[in-house]
């Protein structure tokens, strides 16, 4: 059966090339109702990025089971954390991709940012179509993820590819993989928590907690459990902590099979049994969202001071941290070397300048 390419948008002869941005994130029902989160969840949860199980197996029981359990208490955990603008994901995300062209004007760069969602809405595909239909001839895809896993990042170029093969005249597309290690991500994260303890104090345990995937994915060669491991201990370097000082966690299991350890959950009941003082922040996350403010900042001090803690303190993600976006527009910027970004000088301009000078110098 032929391909059908979609219609390409009216072109212009003469127009300047343009570049774009699609920056992407996770994603998020459109509203804290069973039915959307519903929706939301069964292309969630469709993907075999996220799980590895024979389709034939996995999707009877996704549809036929989880998703009626699931989808009205997912709704309610939603619904807790739900503001009145909307999905604090999607709020932080379309503030941060602002925020990212903002600064990359000020550094010179003309770019076209826009934001993304790999599940729900506005699609990939919806805002590649747009970026293609403002004259966007090389798109730059900056995934929200620091640490890269196939779950996430691998999953992200999917779509773009997917998107890709209906697409008659291709624009040059690059991607990022992770930025885990970035000086500039690192030191907002750094800086984040100084400022916090500066006003409130240093806590006896600093707790890092990071979503959690199957372990399996680890043994088969995912690079996620060490890319975490290594920008939790550039953080703790940066504040001169000591190994005793902070904690590796890994939040967000799903189903039976065994996840990333240690878990955050048993290691919150711990250090409350030893009627500790800490303080939690979700370094994998670059906005707070469900994994962060329910997950973590309800349940996880719920856990933790049931267990006998004695203060627990959450520390919000980057969200719109002035240092969060310099470190996002500088991974973008060294992805964009060689695409003349920066405002090209006026040729006729500068000879006219030229001349002028020239003549100048001549009459003395």
């Amino acid at each position: 059966m032929a391909i059908s390419f979609r219609p390409e948008p009216d072109f212009t002869h003469g127009t300047a090339p343009t570049t774009g941005i699609l920056y992407c994130n996770l994603g998020t029902p459109d509203e804290p109702t069973a039915p959307a989160v519903r929706r939301y969840l069964a292309e969630f949860l469709s993907d075999p990025r996220v799980v590895e199980i024979p389709r034939a197996l996995w999707l009877p029981l996704l549809h036929g089971v989880i998703l009626p359990l699931r989808s009205g208490k997912s709704a309610a955990k939603y619904a807790s954390i739900w503001t009145s603008d909307g999905s604090p994901l999607r709020v932080w995300t379309e503030k941060q991709a602002k925020l990212l062209q903002g600064k990359l004007g000020e550094n010179g760069h003309r770019v076209m940012v826009r934001h993304a969602m790999r599940y729900g809405s506005p699609s990939i595909a919806s805002q590649l179509d747009a970026l293609k239909a403002e004259g966007a001839t090389r798109i730059l895809v900056l995934p929200a993820y620091p640490q890269y896993s196939g779950t996430t990042t691998a999953s992200i170029v999917d779509a773009v590819t997917q998107w890709s093969s209906r697409i008659r005249h291709l624009p040059e597309i690059r991607f990022v993989n992770r930025y885990h290690n970035d000086e500039g991500y690192i030191a907002a994260l750094a800086r984040k928590l100084e400022l916090f303890w500066r006003a409130n104090g240093r806590p006896e345990q600093l707790v890092m907690s990071f979503h959690g995937v199957p372990e399996r994915a680890l043994h088969l060669g995912d690079p996620y459990h060490c890319e975490c491991y290594k920008t939790a201990r550039l953080v703790a370097g940066k504040l001169g902590l000591a190994q005793q000082d902070f904690t590796v966690s890994f939040q967000s299991r799903f189903g039976k099979a065994k996840w990333l350890e240690p878990y955050t959950d048993a290691t919150l009941r711990t250090l409350g049994k030893k009627g500790a003082r800490i303080d939690v922040i979700c370094p994998g996350f670059t906005s707070d969202c469900l994994e962060t403010l329910e997950e973590i900042a309800m349940e996880g001090r719920h856990t933790f001071l049931q267990a006998g803690g004695k203060e627990f303190r959450y520390i919000p993600c980057l969200n719109d941290d002035q240092g969060g976006v310099a470190a996002l527009a500088g991974v973008a910027e060294r992805h964009l070397a060689g695409w003349p970004t920066r405002e090209t000088p006026d040729k006729e301009a500068l000879e006219r300048s030229r001349t002028l000078a020239l003549a100048r110098g001549a009459s003395h």
